[in-house]
């Protein structure tokens, strides 16, 4: 009889482990134990989560079938499909940040190219604790600092630019930051590789890395609330190689061209088990592999290690018979190991040898079909309706309205993300026509096509804290309107779920509301949830971390050379507000302004109506189309005036907007200039004479289409009803907002 304490302490409850020796008809050995634990650890498995993501079609679909692949794909052409995914890695940051965000990259990387893609691109989205202030920020300031270099790190030395992201600060992720990454690649549509182990006799190829004992239990710690002890879990934080990505990169699509791989799969989270059993299930078959064969750093690594190592680089590839030794070759020609380690068998199990000792032998099936699902409980946080209950518009209008957008953009959540985005190569492999800062999101040429893809992560967990239901729905929004900017059709959407420990039924209402606020808006937009992540248990002794949906969109361009940026081009532009939302307090609830200038996090998110949201996209793409619009700038954190002065800061030029309160509902000054409403977007139009024909399209689908001013000068000049409340000088105000973060890292560090 195993000691209980044992398989507790690697995840699984006294029922599961129960339910273990049911299948199997006697006790585990300690590496099928060690196998089932990170098989059915919620990150892996997904037991918590798997019934609410059943709300997005596309997955619940992928899962009925069997069918879930490593990324999602969607058509670009009739013969070029784009292949993305986002993943967090969240954890290993908090205790290694510099190898966590750096073997963050480098899984994500492999989920695309497994697919036969190759990879073009990087994004991620950053959370960290609040890094303005003494000794108490310090540790968010390191996390900070170490997460971007080891992003920078890898991906600048693979070779994919990282050309569009977000980051974001809040005491909620104080000790316990978010690294979301995502990767985005091109493949032909006939050339999608299969995660399947078909073909009995088939050989098993182990290529890559080798074998270490990093990892060892990534999936299970992953699967925990952050504690005291996490500082030990640094073993549990993989080691990447970029350079040997790169390798990998190329020995994998050259392998794969050949025809003679009928099967692969990266590695990831579990290793060695997890590529075993998922392939032989999705295959319908089994598998019998030799450890003793597999390439290690280390000597004397037992079974256990060897199956459980999480260590990076590494794939399986399932190749025909008889076509072993060419396909190893390739990989051997890239300085990479290529060793047979068994091969595939017919009767749906895994057997795991070390050498003439059987250590393991497990249904294929067990570890993934069977692995156990619960309905946890759900119930609305007491917080809820305290916080929604507050007035926005109770609070007092700034004394300097100049002061206040000052203190905004100095805001580290608004202010230029230049420190972080200038240590990214955006333009490595020459295909980014947008990068950091051009526009709304990034745009990238797709090659032998006159075709481009816009790509941009968005989400906003104080919206979600206050309501999760809206705030997932407005993630999803707020991510298509800033591919609508660029001029894309917004087409698919990855996502990645950052919530606390799922298993506190307050916590788990959280995550079901968002879900369905993602469902439903991804619906209305025909934007199905192609791929994604789940990470829980986002929470430390001081709390939860605020509920984080983050949304990665995926938007097509028919032609590149129509994509718009942000920024102002020239004196004489005319500045035109498109506008579909009608929000009673003008989105002061949960707004940027409230936190930073009143420090209050209260009242109902932005309301957010969808349909008048997909009517703003569609207006805005047939302006764009029609070649009306210089440049185009979501109006989202900060508001209209922060808006306004970021689209002055990309050539320096200023501003005059002249804006009347009863076309804007009649509110209060602090919402018309900081509110957050949603659905408004600030275009600028090369003459008036353009003015008629965007009022005409804006009628047709029932936006607002509202003259704003124009641009010329030096100043930001803001007049509400014919009173100047912000009249600021450009340069002024945009090195308050490009040195903010700056400033911050020197001073403090």
């Amino acid at each position: 009889m195993i000691n209980p304490d044992i398989y507790r302490e690697m995840g699984l409850s006294d029922t599961e482990y129960q339910q273990i020796v049911g299948i199997l008809g006697r006790e585990p050995t300690e590496t099928e134990l060690g196998m089932y634990a990170v098989m059915w650890s919620e990150h892996c498995g997904y037991k918590y989560s798997r019934p609410i993501l059943a709300l997005f079609k596309n997955y619940r679909e992928a899962q009925e079938k069997g069918a879930l692949e490593n990324a999602g794909v969607i058509p670009l052409n009739d013969r070029l499909g784009i292949v993305f995914k986002m993943e967090s890695h969240n954890h290993p940051s908090a205790v290694e940040p510099f190898q966590g965000a750096a073997t963050g990259v480098g899984g994500i990387l492999r989920d695309i190219f497994t697919m036969g893609a190759r990879p073009i691109a990087n994004l991620n989205s950053l959370r960290f604790g609040e890094i303005e202030g003494g000794d108490e920020c310090a540790r968010n300031r390191f996390l900070f600092e170490h997460v971007v270099d080891g992003i920078q790190h890898y991906g600048n030395c693979v070779g994919v630019p990282t050309v569009a992201g977000e980051v974001m600060f809040h005491k909620s992720y104080a000790g316990n930051p978010l690294v979301n990454a995502m990767a985005v690649g091109v493949v032909d549509l006939d050339g999608i590789a299969s995660a399947a182990a078909h073909g009995l006799g088939n050989p098993v190829l182990y290529v890559g890395s080798s074998t270490g004992k990093d990892g060892i239990h990534g999936a299970t710690f992953a699967s925990v609330e952050l504690g005291p002890d996490s500082e030990n879990r640094r073993p549990n934080v993989q080691m990447g190689d970029p350079f040997m990505e790169k390798l990998l990169i190329e020995a994998t699509l050259e392998a794969l061209a050949t025809g003679d791989v009928v099967g692969i799969q990266d590695m990831g989270a579990a290793g060695l088990t997890c590529s075993t059993c998922e392939t032989a299930t999705k295959g319908g078959t089994g598998m019998r592999i030799d450890v003793s064969k597999v390439p290690q750093r280390e000597t004397g690594m037992t079974p256990y290690e060897v199956m459980l190592s999480e260590s990076q680089e590494r794939m399986l590839a399932i190749c025909r018979k008889g076509t072993e030794e060419r396909v190893a070759s390739i990989f051997r020609k890239w300085e990479l190991n290529a060793v047979v380690v068994g091969e595939v068998t017919d009767d749906g199990i895994v057997h795991v040898w070390n050498g003439d000792k059987l250590a393991a032998e497990i249904p294929a099936k067990s570890l993934t079909d069977d692995c156990p699902t619960y309905q946890l409980e759900t119930a609305e946080p007491e917080y809820i309706r305290t916080v929604q209950a507050f007035d926005p518009l109770s609070v007092p209008e700034p004394a300097d309205y100049n002061a206040a957008l000052e203190m905004l953009l100095a805001s580290p959540t608004i202010a230029s993300k230049e420190w972080v985005t200038h240590q990214y190569d955006s333009m490595v492999q020459t295909q980014t026509a947008l990068g950091p800062g051009d526009g709304d999101a990034a745009v990238l040429r797709i090659r032998e096509t006159q075709m481009g893809i816009a790509l941009k992560t968005d989400g906003n967990g104080r919206y979600c804290y206050l309501d999760p239901f809206v705030g997932g729905q407005i993630a999803v929004a707020e991510a298509a309107r800033n591919v609508v900017c660029v001029g894309a059709r917004p087409v698919a959407v990855t996502d990645c779920l950052n919530f606390a420990n799922p298993e506190k039924p307050s916590n788990f209402w959280q995550f079901k509301r968002a879900v369905e606020g993602i469902a439903n808006a991804t619906e209305i937009f025909g934007t199905p949830v192609v791929s994604g992540n789940v990470s829980f248990y986002n929470e430390t002794p001081d709390g939860p971390i605020h509920p984080t949906p983050v949304i990665g969109m995926l938007g097509i361009l028919d032609d590149v050379n129509r994509c718009c940026g942000a920024g102002f081009e020239e004196e004489g532009e005319v500045l035109v507000l498109l506008r579909a939302g009608n929000d009673s307090c003008g989105g002061l609830g949960g707004s940027e302004y409230l936190s930073r200038i009143h420090g209050i996090e209260a009242g109902k998110p932005p309301m957010i109506d969808l349909e008048a949201e997909k009517r703003l996209h569609s207006c805005l793409l047939e302006a764009i189309a029609d070649r009306l619009i210089v440049s185009a700038h979501d109006c989202s954190d900060g508001g209209l005036s922060v808006c306004l002065a970021e689209s002055c800061f990309y050539k320096n030029l200023g501003a005059v907007a002249l804006i009347r309160s009863d076309k804007l509902g009649g509110l209060q000054a602090s919402a018309i200039l900081f509110g957050e409403e949603q659905s408004r977007i600030l275009v600028s139009l090369r003459n008036e004479r353009h003015l008629k024909r965007i009022e005409s399209i804006a009628d047709k689908y029932g936006v607002q289409a509202l003259w704003v001013g124009s641009v010329g000068g030096d100043h930001l000049r803001i007049t509400l009803d014919g009173k100047d409340l912000i009249n600021s000088p450009v340069s002024q105000l945009q090195a308050i907002w490009r040195n903010a973060i700056a400033n911050i890292m020197t001073r403090e560090n």
